[in-house]
């Protein structure tokens, strides 16, 4: 049994007739015999009796019909879903993101891929930049949005945020709450609490380069790899931590009843680039898709 004699026999037996069936699939009538002939024989019945006044199914022909029915509905729906699949207008994608991609860059981007690519499956998973690299080497993450880009040649990468401030976060009997701002240098005469390396590379190295270009030393007194633990720590005891300016606002750090208070850091003032990150091997046309929808963006500062 072929399938183009299923897709004729069910123009035939919508149709009723030789010469309209055959119109409607571009074909002759003899060539339209021909395959009814060639299906009958295949299945060892009669699918159509006919004379020289009408068409009709027999019983075996009128069982054919719904499953054939079936059958080309499900091919012609599995033809469409691979032409949109290999279009990037179907299928899925698992994006990473941080916290100022979640506030200045996936709102628009979301907006844009609902847009233009409505059938594509978008899952969005929350990481700090190490575990989100991890896990797009891994597999598990097909786009990370992530502070700063790595140098392996197994990813490509695109900036999408410039510049994103960082701040000191203290409790609010530290001697800096009531400060607007304090040189990096200062930091020399603090305890402070920091992130292990590997879960933001490009954060840690943005705080010990400046420490560097002031020429001091950080006094790392303790480690809290969550920004809420590094909050509760500088809430009860004399230490600093580090934040975005988009976490902290986030953190609700400063307002009324909060624990901890933000103060800007300057000369020099810490910043941070935020980069769409992809397998550089990628071939998913979702994940291209999902790319043309990001756009560089200004974060207020």
């Amino acid at each position: 049994m072929e399938l183009r004699h299923l897709v004729s026999f069910v123009a035939l037996a919508e149709e009723l007739h030789f010469g309209r069936a055959a119109r409607r699939l571009h074909l002759t009538q003899p060539s339209l015999s021909a395959q009814l002939q060639r299906l009958e024989k295949s299945l060892g019945v009669q699918l159509v009796s006919r004379n020289s006044h009408e068409v009709a199914l027999t019983a075996a022909g009128r069982e054919l019909e719904s499953h054939a029915r079936v059958i080309v509905a499900q091919l012609e729906r599995a033809t469409r879903l691979v032409r949109a699949t290999a279009e990037g207008r179907t299928g899925a994608v698992n994006v990473g993101y941080n916290l100022p991609a979640s506030k200045h860059v996936l709102p628009d981007a979301l907006a844009r891929m609902t847009g233009t690519h409505p059938d594509v499956a978008v899952s969005l998973w929350e990481k700090r930049t190490g575990p989100q690299l991890a896990a797009l080497a891994d597999g598990s993450l097909d786009i990370a949005l992530v502070y700063g880009h790595p140098s392996t040649t197994e990813f490509r990468y695109r900036r999408l945020l410039h510049r994103v401030p960082m701040v000191a976060v203290v409790g609010r009997r530290h001697r800096w709450a009531d400060r607007s701002g304090v040189r990096f240098a200062e930091l020399a005469e603090q305890e402070c609490v920091l992130f292990a390396r590997e879960q933001c590379p490009a954060m840690y190295d943005t705080i010990v380069h400046a420490a560097a270009d002031s020429k001091i030393s950080l006094r790392v007194a303790h480690t809290a790899d969550d920004p809420g633990a590094t909050a509760h720590l500088v809430s009860v005891r004399p230490l600093v931590g580090f934040a975005s300016l988009t976490r902290a606002i986030s953190m609700g750090v400063g307002v009324p009843g909060s624990g901890t208070v933000a103060v800007k850091l300057f000369d020099p003032v810490p910043t941070l680039d935020l980069y769409a990150v992809w397998r550089a091997t990628e071939s998913n046309p979702a994940v291209a898709a999902f790319l043309a929808c990001l756009e560089p963006t200004a974060v207020p500062i």
